[in-house]
């Protein structure tokens, strides 16, 4: 290797890996931090029964429901937050008219949403 590119090289290899197990967000509990937030902002039409779980089949009540995803397909892709299509809709990614939640209800605030970003980014644990 010249010895130019070792200059470049090594010190970014190495500070890549003494920062790689650093992380900035707090580890999110689904049972402690997401469950209560989506049953209290997403469960009002995503619960068996209520219109939300009728139109997509999306319940929001257990981890298991989230995971299952709609009758479309899933809604959390575990670490990749970008792809996943629920944060997605609580984002306002996707087409205004199925932003998430519906309607007259409020959006999300942003620390809501970063929340559950961050859930799904952490692997979407069932902790």
């Amino acid at each position: 290797m010249p010895v130019a590119l070792s200059r470049i090289l090594v010190p970014t290899v190495l500070a890549t890996l003494a920062l790689g197990g650093c992380s900035t967000a707090p580890d999110v509990s689904f049972a402690a931090d997401v469950q209560p937030l989506l049953k209290r902002r997403c469960a009002v039409c995503h619960a068996y029964g209520e219109v939300g779980y009728e139109a997509s089949g999306l319940g929001m009540t257990t981890y298991g429901e989230i995971m299952r995803g709609t009758k479309f397909g899933p809604v959390v892709i575990p670490g990749d937050a970008l792809s996943s299509t629920l944060t997605m809709l609580i984002e306002g990614r996707a087409d205004p008219s199925i932003r998430m939640p519906h309607g007259d209800l409020p959006p999300l605030t942003d620390a809501e949403q970063l929340l559950v970003r961050q859930w799904v980014e952490q692997g979407a644990l069932n902790n």
